[in-house]
Parts: C-alpha cells; sequence; structure tokens
C-alpha cells in the first residue's frame, strides 16, 4: 500500500500531515509504505537564482521509499530514495543583454539520500556510473523542494542568450544594441590620444 500525497489536500502520512509547497520527507513517513506525492509548485515558492524566474506552475510527480543499510549487527542506516519527475517554464536572463530568455524545462531523476552523519565524508558522490547518486539529508528530515531546486538549476544550460548574435550592452551607457545604437563609441574614439596623434601624422 502506499500512502499519496495530492497537490491541494491534506493527507495523512503515518502520524503526519504534508501541505503542499512544503513536503518534507523523513525515515519515519516511510516506515510501513512508500510515499506517492503529486505536487504543483507555483511560481515564487522556490527562490533559484538571481538570473532564472519560474513563470508557471511545475508539476512534480514521483515517489519516495525507504532502504535501510545494514553494517553490521548493530548498524543501520535509514536511506531515503527520491524518484520523480517535473516539467514547467522558466525564464533566464540573458547572458550578454540581461533580457528574459523563455527557457521551458523537463526532467526526471532518481536520487538516494543519507543522513548527514551516516558518511565519514558528507557530501554529494556518485557510487557507479549506472547506480544512483547520493546526497544527504538533515535531522530534520529532505525537503522536496530543495531536491526540485537542485535538479532544475543543473538541468538549466551553462550560458543562456537571446539569440547567437546577440550583441549585449554598451558598456559605457547600458544601452541594450539589439534595440538601438550609441555614440559611445564614437565619442571615446574622438577623445582617444592615439587618434590625435594619427591625424597629426596624416596632416604632416
Amino acid at each position: 500500500m502506499e500512502t499519496i500525497v495530492d497537490a491541494g489536500q491534506d493527507l495523512t502520512c503515518g502520524e503526519r500531515g504534508h501541505r503542499l509547497g512544503n513536503v518534507l520527507i523523513t525515515p519515519f513517513d516511510l516506515q510501513n509504505e512508500p510515499l506517492v506525492f503529486r505536487e504543483e509548485i507555483a511560481p515564487g515558492a522556490i527562490e533559484y537564482a538571481a538570473d532564472t524566474r519560474q513563470v508557471g506552475p511545475l508539476p512534480v510527480e514521483g515517489k519516495a521509499d525507504l532502504i535501510v543499510e545494514h553494517r553490521g549487527p548493530d548498524e543501520a542506516v535509514e536511506d531515503i530514495r527520491v524518484r520523480a519527475s517535473y516539467q514547467g517554464d522558466f525564464e533566464v536572463l540573458c547572458a550578454r543583454c540581461v533580457e528574459p530568455v523563455d527557457v521551458p524545462l523537463q526532467g526526471d531523476f532518481d536520487l538516494l539520500f543519507r543522513p548527514e552523519n551516516a558518511d565519514a565524508e558528507a557530501g554529494e558522490r556518485a557510487i557507479t556510473e549506472d547506480e544512483t547518486e547520493i546526497g544527504y539529508y538533515g535531522k530534520t528530515g529532505l525537503l522536496l523542494e530543495d531536491v526540485v531546486r537542485e535538479q532544475v538549476l543543473l538541468s538549466l544550460p551553462g550560458r543562456t542568450l537571446c539569440r547567437e548574435d546577440c550583441k549585449g550592452l554598451c558598456v559605457q551607457c547600458g544601452q541594450n544594441l539589439n534595440l538601438a545604437s550609441c555614440n559611445c563609441a564614437q565619442t571615446a574614439e574622438s577623445h582617444d590620444p592615439r587618434w590625435t596623434a594619427l591625424q597629426g601624422l596624416v596632416k604632416q
């Protein structure tokens, strides 16, 4: 049997309820059954980066399971496995002219999270090329929105341009050169002493 958490509802998982938009997953929630979630994250609910904005609802569907690692007769580690998919629309500022660029995103992930004190060296690492990546969760549990935020940022292109031949901004006056030209370059040339020296040589 699976516990289902659906957007717009308060459903009981174990002895606690989840209100969507702030889904905290703990090992206690998963003791008896997996947690199936269908969440719709509203724009503004997650802060991604200074140049990235969510412009519509972000549906996230998936499942969380408890995996117990036995590390000897008296030691057990409670891992949380999260498998989910997401799809939504974002705006990312152009790297040259800082105008917003529409970036539709969709993706899926399969991640494993351990308690932060389970390993001597905390931090995300890969087991093998074929296995799930491992992250770590704190004492209070794993916040689903934090996982989604990280996955969205990882799926964004490293450099976003409004177009390949974007002219960017004038470094002196800030004019968007895709929309209009400015006279800053000509003004700089007229005040450059090197041009004055060249003009003097031409006159000789």
